[in-house]
Order: C-alpha cells, then structure tokens, then sequence
C-alpha cells in the first residue's frame, strides 16, 4: 500500500514550469471570467413591453425621476464621435478643469416620448433636435453628434427606458441630450474632449398650476439675452442668469417672467424656459429669432398648425404695448407644452386674457397633442415611432 502511494505521489508531482503554465491559464481563464462578468452587467437587459415603473402616474410633476439608462458617446481627437453605448444611469467623472465647469462649454436638448393607448412609443421631430443642436455647437464652438448619430442615441435611450413611459395621457418621458467639453483645460480655450449623454425621467405638467392658466410677470431690471450673445441657442450659460429674477417673481405669485429686449427694453423676448405668442382678433404675433430668442420646435410647430387653422401667424419685434392689448397670450415649448395665459403684470397694471376651451391655445393645443400621442392622423411626418 506504501508503495502504490509513493508511486501515486510522483506522479502528481510535476516540474515547476508546469505548475506555472497552469497558474497562469488559471488566472486567464478568471480574468476572461470577470471581464464577461463585468460586460454581462454592463448590458441594458430590457423589461417586457406590458411592464411599468413603479410611480404614481396619477401625479407626476416636472421633477428628476432618472430611468434605468442613459446613453454616452465620446469625441475623438480628431472631432469624430465613436460609437456610443448604453450604461446604467449613474454619475459620471469630470477633472475639476472640464471645460463645462470653468467656461459653462455645454448646450442641450429636450424632446418627449409619448405612449399611444395601443402601447406604440412615439417620438416627435427629433430630428429637428439634432439640427438644433448642431448649430448650438457651432455657435460654442463644440464639435456635434450628426443627425443619424443624435437620432439613433434619442430612439436607443428611449426605447431601453420604455417602462419609464407613461401610460396613454398620464405624462411623457422626458428625453435630455446634454453636449458638454469634458476634457480639462486651464486657459480659456475650447475643451480637448467631448462627451455626449443622453438621459430620461418620466414628467407631467412642468408649471404646478398644471393646466390652468399662468401668471406673468413682466422683468424689467434683469435681461435674459444680449444681441451678439447666446441667447439663441440652447447653451447652459442662458440658464443660471434667470433664476434670481424668476426665484424673486414666484416668491410674488407668479408663474414666470417674460423678459424684454436688452437694447430698448420694450420689445417681448421670451419666458425663462419657453416662447411666447399673442394673439388679436386672427393674428398671431409671435417675436421674430434674431439671436436672442431660442427657435423652439414646438414654437415653430405650433405657427404651422395655427396658419393650417387660418390664422395669420406674424414673427415681428413685438411691443409690450401690443401684449397688454392682446386679446390672448400662451407659451410653447417641449416642456411646458402649449400653456395658456392668465394674466400679465407690467409696471404695477395686471391684465386678464381670454382662455378656455374656445380659446385659440386650446385649439392648437388640441391638434398638437393629437398629433404627439397618435390620438390625430400624422400628415406631416413629426412622429416617429420607435417599438
């Protein structure tokens, strides 16, 4: 027996370059296994088509609510975009001296998802975003995902997140695309690196009055844009500077400011977060884009549902004389939607403005949602569906 077990012992032991060899394959072969592991986790494992997020439809607001995805694309040195992946919604890391946080080198979009009642996915122009968001970054000096590239980042997000969708007229998802230079830089100078993120949160109504109508008021001391500036595009620079005037008007009831021309400060620009029409007698005014308003999507949207209406759909230098003569005010724009207006103070004078279901708002509003949520035959090629 001792002699079968000597024998047995030298045969189990073998040169050292063996037991090496083996080692090595051994931690290969556990390297590959968490590498597969790691990518394993790392892939969006979607939910079934029936399938909702745990939320209360019934009361969604215009809060973060992150989805289960987001997605990022990276810029080359050369100026191109790689390819871009989907990743579990998370933070992300920036040097201290990213461009985005020293020089605010960033632009955005938004743009919604809507669930029709047969469960199809709707997405509305976002192709329109894409182009946005080119000139954007033309304009701060940014190289930009293409169209196809912004599209297809749009429709993966989306579709990855489409639990996050709410159910046929309970709300939308909320889809943001955020360009920022990412690369770290001292000097005042174009960031090196780019980074392209696409997130989503389901919303509701972005005002709190919901529906009902908004509260105006007229800024007169602060001025959202400059001639020459950036006002136009969608750069996160336009943002910050407005909220001390707005914190100050809906700490006086107030829903939002309409802020006026820098130059003259007579002339209507726009809301803090949206466009603005006027409406007298059939004429629609709305203040031309000469680089100090942002060319929204539901803005120009909404003039062309308007003139299919027959309305005359003017883009002028607007007076705010002519507001407080107006027989109806509403704003538009991917968040907020179309809003009807109540009210609006300028200089210590509140006037009321027409609203209600036989208003022109509510007229366009109506043709608008239809088209958005598949409620109304899309003749126009706006939506997109993605499932």
């Amino acid at each position: 027996m001792n002699k079968t077990f000597s024998s047995l012992r030298k045969s189990l032991v073998l040169p050292l370059h063996v037991h090496i060899r083996t080692l090595q394959s051994f931690s290969k072969y556990n390297a590959q296994a968490a590498s597969a592991l790691q990518e394993e986790r790392k892939k969006p494992t979607y939910q079934d088509d029936n399938e909702y997020a745990d939320m209360d439809w019934d009361n969604l607001g215009f809060g973060l609510t992150p989805a289960d995805y987001m997605y990022v694309m990276k810029c080359s040195k050369d100026g191109e975009f790689t390819k871009g992946e989907l990743s579990r919604f998370g933070n992300i890391q920036l040097s201290p001296s990213a461009g985005v946080l020293n020089y605010g080198q960033a632009i955005y979009e938004g743009t919604k998802v809507y669930r029709k009642e047969n469960g199809k996915l709707l997405l509305f122009r976002p192709d329109h975003n894409a182009v946005r968001m080119e000139l954007g970054a033309e304009r701060m000096l940014m190289p930009s995902p293409s169209v196809d590239q912004f599209v297809d980042a749009v429709k993966q997000t989306a579709f990855a997140n489409k639990r996050w969708v709410p159910p046929s007229g309970k709300g939308s998802l909320y889809i943001r695309p955020l360009l920022m230079g990412s690369g770290p830089v001292l000097g005042l100078a174009p960031a090196p690196e780019y980074t392209f993120i696409v997130y989503a949160s389901p919303v509701g109504n972005y005002f709190k009055e919901g529906t009902a109508a908004l509260n105006l008021y007229v800024e007169e001391e602060y001025v959202r844009a400059a001639p020459g500036g950036a006002g136009g595009v969608k750069s996160i620079t336009n943002y910050a500077p407005v909220l001390k005037a707005l914190s100050r008007a809906k700490s006086r009831g107030f829903s939002d400011i309409l802020y006026l021309d820098a130059v003259k400060k007579k002339y209507l620009e726009e809301a803090s977060s949206c466009n603005v029409f006027v409406v007298k007698g059939r004429t629609i005014s709305t203040p031309a884009t000469n680089g100090t308003i942002l060319e929204g999507i539901t803005r120009k949207s909404v003039m062309e549902i308007a003139s299919d209406q027959g309305y005359k759909v003017v883009e002028k230098a607007v007076h705010v004389d002519e507001v407080m003569d107006a027989d109806e005010v509403f704003c538009t724009g991917t968040a907020v939607g179309v809003a009807p207006v109540g009210t609006i103070t300028y200089q210590d004078k509140r006037i009321r403005y027409e609203t209600g279901d036989e208003s022109v708002c509510q007229k366009v509003r109506s043709v608008l949602v239809g088209i958005q949520t598949g409620t109304i035959e899309d003749t126009k090629g706006w939506v997109t569906c993605i499932n």
